[in-house]
């Protein structure tokens, strides 16, 4: 193991669980133009639109569409009118994470423990109801101006959620991504131990991976990474800040376009990368580029991958290992106009790291855009 990242063991299965989740059960994004971003990752990442609220179903003030692939469930939101909360979120942040919404086998239960343990809470729980059944909702605060939603769903067999009527409108799923991994949050110098004792304190999660700015360094910037999960790992959140280098870091940059701390990245899960970075370069995904010495001493550091170098070189793709197997991930370009939100593609083959060797590779691919972008 890498002498700066550390590893805390799982906690066993039968210490209490205050907080149980089942997973993320959505993530919405408040974005400039609902219907265009709707288009874009149905046809560019291959998700399937499968419900829809706005002016036709009664919603004066938003519409929302939601896009599925696999256990992937993504809600774009956009705003119809000036004043609305949405329109001074995108504003300020341009298109970004708003809701990272949590699966729960019970919503009152959860926001109550949340906020007992020093959550600010949002919305307390409630129930909305259609002839599909009923679902329970409760928000809180996390970093910036990001929410976690706690959703039960119960035996709720509508479209989403009451209020949206179901789409068929011929997209597909087209069956390239599986389940979000994990998503990361940056947040400002300083503040990461804060964010990661939150989520210890609130929901109960561990410390997996802690990454220093020994770890996570190239020639011209840093930062610093604490990964916290949840005790059955459904739930990963690793949380970034910057670190003092010689210029300006990925995440200073993050941090000073979306005017603030909030989700960085999405990491989507595939079962076979090489063939869904070859579609998604298809449809238009931009990647960002690795350069081709990388791939010379892939086969030593990684002899289970040896005979997928030519592919993975082609594609782009990353390599790594941990004491529990490999890895492998590629990370696309900002998918908006500001350099902040983008997604991570990672293919894990009983590895339950975050690439910590890939790192350095990463980094300077990142900061050669940066570069282009004139914020490095």
């Amino acid at each position: 193991m890498n002498p700066q990242t550390a590893a805390v063991p799982t906690p066993s299965p039968a210490a209490e669980d205050f907080m149980p989740l089942n997973g993320i059960d959505h993530v919405e994004l408040f974005v400039g133009n609902a219907s265009q971003a709707a288009f874009f990752y149905t046809r560019a990442y291959g998700f399937k639109r499968v419900a829809y609220r706005g002016l036709e179903t009664g919603s004066r003030e938003r519409v929302s569409h939601v896009l599925q692939q696999g256990r992937i469930r993504l809600v774009l939101t956009g705003t119809l009118q000036s004043d609305s909360e949405i329109t001074g979120h995108h504003t300020r942040h341009g298109d970004g994470v708003k809701v990272i919404a949590l699966s729960v086998p019970d919503a009152a239960h959860a926001y109550r423990e949340a906020t007992q343990r020093g959550a600010k809470g949002v919305t307390e729980p409630h129930e909305i109801t259609d002839d599909h059944g009923t679902v329970k909702l409760a928000t809180i605060r996390a970093y910036g101006e990001t929410l976690h939603t706690f959703v039960e769903r119960g035996g709720y067999d509508g479209a989403f959620l009451p209020g949206f009527e179901r789409v068929d409108d011929g997209t597909q799923d087209s069956g390239m991504l599986l389940t979000i991994d994990h998503i990361v949050g940056n947040v400002e110098l300083g503040h990461m131990d804060e964010w990661v004792k939150y989520y210890e304190d609130v929901f109960g999660m561990t410390e997996m991976l802690h990454f220093t700015d020994e770890a996570i360094s190239t020639e011209y910037s840093a930062l610093m990474s604490k990964v916290v999960t949840s005790g059955d790992g459904r739930v990963k959140f690793p949380i970034n800040e910057p670190a003092e280098g010689k210029r300006k870091s990925q995440i200073d940059e993050y941090l000073e376009f979306y005017e603030g701390p909030g989700a960085q990245h999405i990491a989507v899960a595939t079962r076979d990368i090489v063939g869904t970075v070859t579609e998604l370069r298809s449809r238009g995904v931009e990647f960002l580029t690795i350069p081709d010495v990388y791939y010379d001493e892939v086969p030593a550091r990684v002899p289970d991958v040896a005979d997928q170098v030519g592919d993975l070189r082609a594609q782009g793709i990353l390599v790594d290992r941990d004491d529990e197997g490999y890895l492998l991930q590629i990370f696309t370009k900002p998918v908006g106009d500001r350099p902040t939100l983008f997604f991570e593609v990672i293919e894990r083959h009983g590895a339950r790291g975050f690439g910590d060797g890939n790192f350095k590779a990463l980094f300077e691919a990142i900061e050669r855009e940066q570069d282009k972008r004139g914020n490095l």
